[in-house]
């Protein structure tokens, strides 16, 4: 009896093969983060690198920003992401930026996300990523940071001392998953507004971060998605942000679903057999974009 649970046991084994353990965080200001407020955890923003195995890698690359409100960071909408990835033969990054409730406004969560796509370019040979497949994924106020980034990119510094800072932070491709794009009143979430801007942001300030007034036609290509039953976070942010990158001929993918709960992630657990369906539909995607073979 126990020699045929432990056959099983290795076939389980064999055919979901336990994924590689991610590699220690790279902390990406090692001497401090541009508006540090101190030296403890919450002030040194990192990026996890979970590498997909040599024998399924395409190259590709996303770095993954958790949602929370811009007052936490969602562990199954970071680690979770990455392993599916992972599955995908894309090399995930999952990123602690800094938080709200840690004393961080805008832009330090802006230079945060900046930083993490500059460095996975910067160790894109260490690391075997293509760097010209390199994305950027969020949920939630994760999503509203994501969005900033493919709207908010520059090219970088080519007289640079840092090489580092060298690197263009325009991500390829931008992944929205159930995303806060909005800072404008009645559409915004406001836990997330307050944490992000404060609680008497400036008009100018607003419209900044209202990332659906700021696409422009460099702007890369998006998958979006939302439900209809999200309750956490208003559809009209997904739609009005699809608009206007129609208005500006970006492509996209959108995806609103009936069913499914703001924050649901993955709605499954590893080895990921029955994810919700934006997930396969986001391989799909992918395979277009090149990342995914």
């Amino acid at each position: 009896m126990f020699k045929h649970a432990l056959s099983l046991l290795v076939m389980v084994f064999v055919m979901n093969p336990l994924r590689a353990e991610p590699l220690a965080p790279v902390v990406l200001w090692p001497d401090g983060a541009p508006g540090a407020l101190g030296k403890e955890a919450k002030d040194i923003p990192t990026l996890t690198p979970y590498l997909a195995a040599e024998d399924k890698a395409t190259g590709a690359a996303v770095v993954i920003c958790p949602g929370g409100g811009y007052g936490g960071l969602a562990a199954h909408e970071g680690n979770d992401y990455a392993l599916y990835l992972n599955q995908q033969g894309v090399s995930a990054f999952v990123l602690k930026y800094r938080l709200g409730s840690g004393g961080y406004r805008h832009p330090c969560m802006l230079q945060d996300a900046a930083r993490a796509v500059r460095t996975v370019r910067a160790k894109a040979a260490e690391w075997k990523i293509d760097p010209k497949h390199v994305g950027i994924m969020g949920s939630s106020a994760g999503g509203h940071l994501a969005s900033t980034l493919v709207t908010h990119f520059d090219t970088g510094k080519a007289d640079a001392t840092d090489p580092i800072e060298r690197q263009s932070s325009r991500p390829d491709i931008g992944i929205l998953c159930y995303a806060v794009i909005s800072m404008e009143t009645g559409i915004t979430h406001n836990g997330s507004r307050n944490n992000l801007l404060g609680k008497e942001p400036s008009e100018e300030l607003v419209k900044l971060l209202s990332n659906e007034q700021q696409v422009i036609k460099e702007t890369p290509p998006c998958f979006i998605w939302h439900t209809w039953e999200d309750k956490g976070v208003k559809i009209e942010n997904s739609m009005q942000f699809v608009a206007a990158l129609q208005k500006a001929g970006v492509p996209f993918d959108l995806h609103i679903y009936q069913k499914g709960g703001h924050g649901m992630g993955l709605a499954d657990k590893p080895p990921f057999d029955h994810p919700h369906p934006w997930a396969k539909d986001l391989v799909v995607w992918l395979k277009v974009q090149g990342f995914v073979k």
